[in-house]
């Protein structure tokens, strides 16, 4: 019996193909989405009111960086 979290990318953020912390390549990779499609959807939904940004910076904190 296999299970899919083995071939789940693991919640990181890259240390390469970086914007501004990684936090949208990373969660990219992890959900198998497009990187322009979720930067896009990041900077759409800053647009909208609500708290964003402090999510993103939570995120950057929270989400670590890849091994080197």
């Amino acid at each position: 019996m296999s299970t899919t979290a083995a071939t789940t990318p693991k919640l990181s953020r890259p240390r390469s193909g970086r914007m501004i912390a990684g936090v949208c390549a990373g969660l990219a990779r992890r959900f198998g989405l497009s990187t322009t499609l979720v930067r896009w959807i990041a900077v759409a939904s800053v647009l909208l009111p609500g708290p964003q940004v402090l999510i993103y910076l939570i995120l950057w904190i929270l989400i670590p960086n890849d091994p080197e």
